[in-house]
């Protein structure tokens, strides 16, 4: 599915390459928008009618038959080809971006979305890309950087909730108690979900509202006091009584 992802946002930024490289084309759809109108079956590259045109033409279906074929290090080549023509295609660099974050090359990610952020702050895609890369890198900081950045364009639960662990990891204690209380008024607390290894190390959806009590306690854990971490590890239990983490937590107080 990520793949398929990838090749959507390849379509799409060709589609603006062949807009810039042939006279008389329409402007590119949008990236925010484009893929939820695009099908595996529109992956057709369109005539190009320039020079420029048959080129980028060359280089996206490369890119297309090389994911296909499994062969990434010549799709990252077509997408560098691609680039290096059209430096001005935000789309591209994100689907490099996405190529590096989908092979675990996180160093590389955050330095292909540091520079789409350095041309548009708001750019979404780029801040969670670059949240994540930081945060696999245990570059903390800089993880909550962008997931404070991507909160506020966006007002996500999810992020919030991704913030506050953060905060927890870099002992910003008041903080995270003060983000988990507010998601803890949220209704979204009991239908949002966030996954945890469990006993077998196998990952596992758990609520929202478990997660974040759990994650209370550890703070008051942190902060030495055992009482109120004990009684938020149970509550976390009452949630969700097959949660681990809190299990596991709760019976490290005795």
């Amino acid at each position: 599915m990520k793949k398929l992802f990838a090749s959507l946002v390849l379509v799409i930024a060709c589609s603006g390459v062949f807009a810039q490289a042939t006279k008389g084309k329409t402007a590119a759809t949008k990236p925010s928008t484009a893929p939820a109108k695009q099908t595996p079956a529109q992956a057709q590259t369109p005539p190009a009618t320039s020079v420029q045109g048959v080129i980028a033409e060359h280089f996206a279906r490369k890119y297309q038959i090389a994911q296909r074929w499994g062969d990434y290090e010549v799709a990252k080549d077509a997408l560098y080809d691609l680039i290096s023509d059209f430096p001005g295609n935000d789309s591209l660099i994100f689907t490099l971006a996405y190529f590096y974050f989908d092979n675990q090359k996180y160093p590389s990610c955050a330095m292909v979305c540091n520079d789409l952020l350095a041309r548009n702050s708001r750019n979404v895609a780029a801040l969670e890309l670059s949240g994540i890369s930081y945060e696999n890198l245990n570059i903390k900081d800089k993880a909550l950087q962008n997931f404070e950045s991507l909160f506020l364009l966006t007002n996500n639960n999810t992020t919030l909730y991704k913030m506050a662990s953060l905060q927890y990891d870099l002992k910003r204690y008041q903080e995270v108690l003060i983000n988990a209380d507010i998601l803890l008024t949220k209704p979204e607390a009991d239908s949002l979900k966030v996954t945890f290894n469990d006993a077998q190390g196998k990952p596992k959806e758990y609520p929202l509202r478990a997660a974040l009590l759990n994650l209370k306690g550890l703070t008051f854990k942190a902060q030495g006091d055992n009482v109120n971490a004990k009684k938020l590890f149970e509550d976390a239990i009452k949630v969700e009584p097959n949660f681990d983490p809190a299990k596991q937590n709760l019976a490290s107080l005795k």
